[in-house]
């Protein structure tokens, strides 16, 4: 507690007035001086007396309160700090810089600590969490700032210094010099179409390296290239996009010499699949009322091109009709099956029958057509034919199949007419009718797929025959299985990040494993029960605590998931450096050093406009502020003082005159 007093005046009149007042006083006075009146000198004191009292002298007695200089201590915990040694640099560092202010006399030191976020990575924000801790601060109470980092801050402003008004010494972990590689995306196409490529560039950067590098490439996790590739130079590399969704690429990089961390040897991107219009060839074998059915089903899809042929005639039917009045155009057999098969997505057979109007070699190629990828939906009865009320039933594999799990009705749909008896040899049955009879068989050929619907009746439902079904979703769900639409694979794995969890979908038509395996961005490895939803999927949901990629494995499939930033900033550069800080240590008069090549430096108080550094020092500034806790006025010329006084003066006066 300190007390300063000092000498005030709280003026009666305003100062112009008493100006004026004194002047024309000091002016009569002068005129009697002049004259040679007796008492002059005399009349002098009553003047000055009744001068005084209207200025009303005080004296102020103020009680001041000390208050101490704040030294600000910024600790970056992100994730470049767990390089090496550097953790334990910056807690030793702490120590000291801590178990040295505390000498210091009349300073409040404060530690703020910088963590990495889990979800969108922004890098080392040290000013940011400087402005978050100083926002109740005056600048005038500031020492200064110390900040114990490796030197990577992504948030440096140009002006930062001159707001501050106060020294910035900065203590970097590291060492000077390190070498680092680290990969880097060039180019990042966000979409490519379904069955093209797109084109990623990344770069291998290695300073003082050369030569070349090892760099893996992945593909949905399964390694597409992996071989040298030239380090300091921007590289490309074609990505088959082979469906719709999200398409990850991993690239991996080899350790390069004195490498201080693989978290920037790696880069990923995701690469939006999309589906160029989708091209369907539709052969009706003969005229009839579910043919309609399919043409409305594929013409309602903006996204389809439909090229649809009705047989009119059968080649063994001649009732001498001219071949003119029966088509508009002859069907193009060879153009169709010879030239074009390729180029469509699905092939539909709707209630045809072989009557000599494809050749032998016809069906050779609509074989290999499936075998190389391609979807045939063949509905061609064979065999006896059952002619009863079906009504369709999802079997216990159909009730996991994507196509008719689930589906609207919950079973409970119309007849229909007929059905085929087949004798099953291979494939799926997910829908079965009379007797348990396999109604709709799913399988895989090759890389293609095929399925049987072994009845012409499904647009009985689409009439709404005995309450009807869900021919349009079944039928949806069928083409878009044979075009192999990622939502309706049966064997599958998907995960995805939504807001701040990993939810994660298997799907399989065997029971699902007990659990999967979770890979986390920094390599840990946790094992997630999964449920069992008895209807194909099985599923999990954890919580997201990290930027970057999190893998997840059943034993047989991989799925990835990123989350934030698929390249995190804060993994960009790992070296330790000087020269982030370096401006803005020159602007307010700081340091930076580093801490392996002289520890941390002695701190001591230094005035407002003196050096703030030096070899093996660092200053913070004394500021001696205080505030006022107490205030006390007392007069100094009392009201009967300056009445004696007046009248003693006036009294003198009058003697002296009368003499």
């Amino acid at each position: 507690m300190n007390t300063l007093s000092a000498i005030t005046f709280a003026p009666l009149l305003p100062l112009p007035w008493l100006a004026g007042l004194g002047t024309v006083a000091l002016a009569v006075w002068a005129l009697a001086l002049v004259r040679g009146a007796r008492g002059a000198w005399l009349r002098l004191v009553p003047l000055a007396v009744l001068l005084l009292a209207l200025l009303n002298p005080r004296l102020v007695t103020e009680d001041r309160q000390s208050l101490p200089d704040i030294a600000l201590v910024v600790v970056d915990d992100t994730a470049s700090q767990a390089i090496g040694d550097r953790r334990a640099q910056t807690e030793s560092a702490l120590t000291q810089v801590q178990e040295r202010l505390a000498r210091q006399p009349d300073l409040e030191v404060r530690i703020e600590r910088v963590a990495g976020g889990g979800g969108a990575d922004e890098g080392s924000r040290l000013f940011t969490a400087m402005d978050r801790a100083l926002a109740d601060v005056p600048r005038r109470r500031l020492a200064g700032v110390i900040m114990i980092t490796d030197g990577r801050v992504h948030d440096v402003p140009t002006d930062k210094g001159k707001e501050l008004g106060a020294p910035v010494h900065a203590l970097i972990t590291g060492k000077r010099g390190e070498r680092d590689r680290r990969l880097t995306l060039t180019r990042s196409p966000g979409y490519a179409l379904v069955g093209k490529t797109a084109t990623v560039g990344f770069k291998v950067d290695d300073a003082g390296g050369s030569g070349s590098a090892i760099v893996d490439i992945r593909v949905d996790g399964q390694v597409y290239v992996s071989g040298p590739f030239p380090v300091n130079r921007e590289t490309s590399v074609d990505i088959p996009v082979r469906h719709a969704g999200t398409t990850v690429v991993e690239l991996a990089a080899e350790a390069g010499p004195g490498e201080l961390s693989l978290a920037n040897n790696r880069a990923a991107l995701g690469i939006s699949g999309v589906r160029d219009r989708l091209k369907v060839l539709l052969i009706s074998g003969e005229p009839h009322a579910g043919e309609r059915t399919w043409r409305n089903l594929l013409k309602a899809d903006p996204a389809v091109d439909l090229v649809h042929f009705t047989i009119l005639r059968p080649p063994e039917k001649d009732d001498r009709t001219p071949i003119r009045e029966l088509a508009l155009i002859t069907f193009p057999v060879r153009e169709l099956f010879e030239e074009k098969l390729t180029d469509f997505d699905l092939v539909v057979f709707d209630r045809y029958r072989r009557r000599g109007v494809l050749a032998s070699a016809y069906y050779q190629l609509l074989t290999d057509y499936v075998r190389k990828g391609g979807a045939l939906l063949p509905a061609e009865p064979t065999g006896s034919l059952i002619n009863q009320a079906v009504v369709p039933m999802v079997t216990d594999l159909g009730k996991r199949h994507p196509v008719t799990a689930a589906l609207p009705g919950g079973g409970h749909w119309g007849s229909w007419m007929r059905q085929v008896a087949v004798t099953q040899q291979r494939g799926s049955t997910v829908l079965s009718g009379a007797d348990g009879r396999p109604l709709l068989i799913l399988d895989k050929v090759g890389e293609g797929r095929v399925a049987q619907l072994l009845s012409d009746t499904i647009w009985l439902w689409a009439r709404g025959f005995e309450g009807g079904g869900p021919h349009d979703e079944l039928l949806r769900r069928l083409a878009h299985w044979l075009m192999k639409e990622p939502e309706l694979e049966e064997d599958s794995l998907a995960a995805e990040i939504k807001g701040d969890r990993l939810e994660v979908v298997r799907r399989s038509l065997a029971p699902a494993p007990a659990e999967v395996t979770v890979t986390r961005p920094d390599g840990t490895i946790v094992q997630a029960p999964l449920e069992d939803h008895a209807d194909g999927r099985a599923t999990v949901t954890m919580a997201v605590d990290q930027s970057g990629l999190w893998r997840v494995d059943d034993g047989d499939r991989t799925a990835i998931a990123a989350a934030g930033s698929l390249a995190p900033l804060e993994n960009a550069e790992l070296t330790a450096t000087a020269h982030v800080l370096t401006p803005v240590a020159e602007t307010t008069g700081g340091s930076v050093r580093f801490l392996s090549e002289g520890g941390v430096p002695d701190f001591r108080r230094v005035g407002p406009d003196r050096v703030a550094t030096g070899r093996d020092w660092a200053g913070l500034v004394a500021r001696g502020e205080h505030s006022v806790t107490g205030v006390r006025e007392i007069p100094l010329a009392p009201a009967l003082l300056l009445l004696a006084l007046v009248l003693g003066g006036l009294l003198a006066a009058w003697r002296r005159e009368g003499r």
